[in-house]
């Protein structure tokens, strides 16, 4: 049986590990705060003491982690994959990061004759929780299909997007959509309320037209009852759009847009909503 481990349990990892767990895969985790392991443990999961430790006890080690720093710490660290992982064996990194740390860490492995690939997530909690996931990989095509079996259970689509790099990119555009519209959903409800229009029924007509679509379904009505209970965290919604102005000035490639919408993330994060949903950015509207 191939043997699996999950580093990082947060509000994606956790759910993503579970998965795994309830579907017979044999996983072992860790998480900085290992407290959080205990729920995986009850479901069947070992429990490893460090990176290293599971890296070295499993053919493919998945990670999700918060950013690029995190995935550089987890990967480097003392006591980090590095130092465990065995030649032949794979390493997933599913945390959103800028290609440029995901070509450090592919060739770090590659070093060790072990084999890479990135495949960071589109959905939030409820989609990890459900499975339905959409996984943007790219990397080794061969460790790619060793973690279908894995990407199954966990996402209802996984592409194979080319060599490092491209899985981060993608995302970075998916999430450039996502943020945008997040913001201007805000802005909308915000206007409508000084106009003395009722948000339930804006949001009634926006479901009924061209501009229909989940999200809007979702956020809408948490706007409208100010619930900013957190499935997708807005500080890392403005890192994932900070990490694409970053790839757009490198492309020389304009955003004129993003960096509006940046600039209210950074308000809304200074305004201590960080740790709050992406609908808290309404907040600072």
């Amino acid at each position: 049986m191939m043997r699996y481990g999950f580093l990082g349990l947060g509000i994606m990892g956790s759910r993503m590990a579970a998965r795994l767990l309830r579907a017979g895969f044999d996983v072992t985790v860790w998480n900085r705060d290992a407290g959080k392991c205990l729920p995986l443990v009850e479901l069947g999961a070992r429990q490893g003491a460090s990176p290293k430790e599971v890296a070295a006890a499993v053919d493919i080690a998945f990670a999700m982690v918060a950013g690029p720093q995190a995935s550089l710490d987890l990967c480097f660290g003392i006591d980090g994959v590095l130092a465990g992982i065995e030649p032949g064996n794979g390493y997933v990194d599913m945390s959103t990061v800028d290609p440029a740390t995901s070509r450090r860490i592919a060739e770090a492995v590659a070093a060790k004759g072990a084999r890479f690939l990135e495949a960071p997530v589109s959905g939030t909690k409820q989609p990890a929780a459900d499975g339905t996931l959409v996984i943007l990989a790219a990397g080794d095509r061969d460790l790619y299909d060793r973690s279908l079996p894995a990407f199954e259970q966990m996402g209802r689509l996984s592409l194979h997007l080319g060599e490092v790099g491209q899985g981060a990119k993608m995302k970075l555009v998916v999430n450039l959509v996502l943020g945008t519209m997040m913001e201007v959903l805000g802005e909308a409800l915000a206007l409508g309320e000084r106009c003395g229009l009722a948000g339930d029924q804006i949001l009634q007509v926006l479901a009924e037209g061209a501009m229909a679509n989940p999200m809007f379904r979702v956020k809408g009505p948490m706007v409208l009852a100010g619930d900013t209970t957190t499935s997708f965290p807005l500080k890392h919604m403005e890192k994932d759009l900070r990490l694409t102005l970053q790839l757009g000035r490198e492309l020389d490639q304009g955003l004129p847009v993003a960096e509006a919408v940046h600039a209210v993330f950074v308000k809304a994060l200074a305004e201590g909503y960080g740790d709050r949903d992406i609908a808290a950015v309404v907040r600072s509207l």
